[in-house]
């Protein structure tokens, strides 16, 4: 298997700058230390599936093309140690043949679900897998998670990062047109990892893409009921017992939804029976604006997350279905072992007027911004 290892042309730019200096001139003490390292670890499909590893000094990112997928980020504490901050498998090419629960997964065409796993559009009616019950969620039984993407290392002076892209075909999983899509995972030199999408269709669509990483800022040691959380979010999309949104937007004042202010987790859940698995409802309008969603900390051991999205709303996911899960490091994950923040579309927005549109037709460009911002609190 081949590995390499690729400086930044920052790097490189600064050691030539040491070099032409005159004797009598202090040394350059800063360093960048933005690194990306890239190993072919598998082969799906007649493609090659690699194993990234975004490097900036502080903290690492493992990437990997099979599925748009955030394998591990690595985050120091309020020691500086180092601990993987999400649920996970041991390997990359685990994730081509061990069913999992979207750990890391780029979620897609249309993330979440959809009621029936059916929707009309300019007169036509598409029906889709159901693999939700009697619903669709999440792309479909091969969704944009178990597709091997197209990838590109590339960096400058403040980022390291890989852009991917797919085409998925007309037809694939139901949905119509043939949709070009480019996804963006990069690390900054302060600590932001920030995921792009960009997609094209030649016919008339539906999208909604977003990440679907399983955070545990603890280092995956026991569940995250101690996380304390805050969302800018006054309403909410409450659902039926089949978690699809009964098409009402709903005001948090009063309901254990509403985290304005911080919350410990476990004080919520136990509030709301049991965990979340809910759209926050960031905004009302659709806008270009980067917009502060959650902040997530957790006291012990220092590590602080700060979401930022331009997206409409976030699916807050507590793990409530994860059970004896056999993970990463010999360790079993269980119920609220790891929290998901999916910034997306509000879930089953084609059956719902009053909802944000997901189409997309061609001559448009869908765009989406992500960023998790990490830092430390001593």
């Amino acid at each position: 298997m081949k590995y390499t290892s690729i400086l930044t042309a920052a790097a490189l730019l600064l050691t030539a700058i040491a070099c032409a200096q005159k004797p009598t001139q202090e040394p350059i003490k800063e360093e960048i230390n933005l690194m990306i390292k890239a190993e072919q670890v598998a082969e799906h499909q007649g493609q090659a599936v690699f194993h990234y590893v975004l490097d900036n000094g502080s903290m690492q990112v493992e990437l990997s093309n099979y599925g748009g997928l955030v394998f591990k980020i690595n985050a120091p504490d309020k020691n500086g140690d180092l601990e993987n901050i999400t649920l996970t498998l041991d390997s990359v090419p685990e994730f081509i043949t061990k069913p999992n629960p979207f750990f890391g997964a780029t979620a897609g065409r249309v993330a979440n679900r959809i009621a029936d796993g059916q929707f009309t559009l300019e007169g036509q009616t598409y029906q889709l897998a159901k693999t939700n019950g009697d619903n669709h969620l999440h792309g479909g039984v091969e969704g944009f998670n178990k597709k091997v993407w197209t990838p590109e290392t590339y960096s400058n002076d403040s980022v390291v990062g890989v852009k991917m892209t797919y085409l998925s075909v007309d037809g694939e999983e139901g949905y119509p047109g043939n949709l070009a899509s480019t996804l963006w995972m990069e690390l900054t030199t302060d600590n932001v990892l920030r995921i792009r999408f960009e997609a094209t269709t030649d016919k008339t669509t539906i999208l909604n893409l977003t990440n679907h990483t399983y955070f545990n800022l603890g280092g995956v040691k026991r569940d995250v009921q101690d996380h304390e959380f805050q969302f800018w979010a006054d309403a909410y999309t409450p659902v039926d017992d089949e978690l699809i949104p009964t098409g009402e937007v709903k005001d948090v004042t009063g309901t254990p939804f509403d985290f304005r202010t911080p919350k410990i987790l476990g004080d919520q859940i136990a509030a709301n029976a049991g965990g979340f698995d809910h759209n926050m409802v960031m905004k009302m309008e659709e806008s270009d604006e980067m917009k502060h969603f959650v902040r997530v900390r957790h006291p012990e051991s220092g590590r602080v997350m700060d979401m930022y999205s331009d997206n409409m709303g976030v699916q807050f996911y507590t793990g409530n279905f994860i059970s004896n899960f056999a993970g990463a490091n010999g360790k079993t994950y269980d119920t609220h072992w790891g929290f998901c923040l999916e910034s997306q579309n509000w879930p089953d927005a084609i059956n719902h007027e009053n909802f944000p549109s997901p189409i997309l037709k061609p001559g448009e460009k869908y765009e989406h911004n992500i960023e998790y911002r990490f830092s430390v609190e001593k």
